[in-house]
């Protein structure tokens, strides 16, 4: 039996499949407290994702301009750090975002 090109794939292949879940992760931390690319990345890698920063901060650009979150820079010693925090319609989508992430997960690892 031949093996189809899906199961040459690498799990970085599957990218796509993952941004969804990526956007939320960062939603998720960004309602809970101030996040800023270079410790988002480092979190996402935590959980598997390696992100580089010319993917992650055009993420964060374009949560920010869809009205997601919301930037703002703070003093760091002699540098200035660029942080984000998520916008009320962020929470919000987060939280229309957790119903259908547990409905999902429900049918796939649930089998229901």
């Amino acid at each position: 039996m031949s093996k189809t090109k899906v199961e040459y794939l690498s799990p970085a292949d599957h990218r796509d499949l993952y941004s969804g879940l990526i956007r939320l992760h960062v939603l998720h931390h960004a309602a809970h407290e101030p996040i800023f690319g270079l410790g988002m990345a480092e979190e996402l890698a935590r959980h598997g994702y390696r992100i580089s920063p010319g993917t992650l901060y055009p993420l964060l650009h374009g949560l920010e301009k869809r009205g997601l979150l919301r930037s703002s820079e703070i003093q760091n010693g002699k540098s200035r750090r660029k942080v984000y925090r998520a916008t009320a319609a962020g929470r919000k989508a987060l939280q229309a975002a957790t119903g259908k992430v547990r409905e999902l997960f429900r049918e796939l690892i649930e089998g229901r």
